[in-house]
């Protein structure tokens, strides 16, 4: 689904990624591992469209979508693409379901699609009872199983999750990992930064990476 064909990225004279090839299959759930500053988030945003690469070329489908317009690379990121990052980044003044509808509203879906189907996503994360509180009336494992379901509403065909456990507790940081693990049976392919030994041991495959 997702090929990377001799990826580097450089910062001025910091190169950060050289020579990176690897290829991303349907349902995979993935692991990228490293010391602090071997790259591991550059190259989820590389893969994700936010961080186009200094040379090489990141295909989907056989497209390479750093030839895409910029409507299109937004396309991309809107609809192939569902991120869940560290710190959730929901926000403050929408509840729980609106905070989960804002990718498809950004769409341009309807506002009752839109809302019918947050909905049904914070059913499956557990939060049907939470869909009216706002983020700071949630806790952080809350506010984290939100932004897995904010990931989710586009339908998308990967998830980039960078750190997702990073600050939650050993009894959320399951649940959390259980929910992203899940995705293989829908068809997601899910990549997974993490400093947790423990989590990337489950996954199918880990990529370890080395300073450039």
């Amino acid at each position: 689904m997702i090929e990377l064909k001799n990826i580097t990225k450089s910062y001025g004279s910091l190169q950060v990624l050289n020579g990176i090839n690897l290829t991303i299959n349907k349902g995979e759930v993935l692991a990228i591992t490293g010391q602090s500053g071997a790259g591991k988030s550059t190259l989820m945003h590389i893969i994700g469209g936010l961080d186009r690469p200094t040379s090489g070329e990141v295909l989907f489908d056989g497209t390479d979508i750093y030839k895409l317009n910029s409507t299109g690379l937004d396309r991309y990121r809107n609809e192939k693409i569902g991120f869940v990052f560290q710190f959730h980044y929901l926000l403050d003044d929408f509840s729980a379901v609106e905070n989960i509808m804002i990718p498809s509203l950004l769409a341009g879906k309807g506002q009752t699609e839109c809302k019918d189907r947050a909905i049904e996503l914070l059913k499956s994360v557990g939060l049907a009872d939470r869909a009216t509180h706002h983020p700071k009336e949630l806790s952080g494992g809350e506010q984290q199983r939100v932004a897995v379901a904010r990931a989710l509403m586009n339908n998308p065909s990967m998830i980039l999750a960078d750190e997702p456990t990073g600050n939650l507790d050993r009894t959320n940081s399951d649940i959390v990992q259980e929910m992203l693990f899940g995705l293989k049976s829908l068809g997601v392919a899910v990549v997974i930064v993490t400093h947790d030994t423990a989590m990337a041991a489950q996954c199918e495959r880990t990529i370890h990476l080395e300073k450039a």
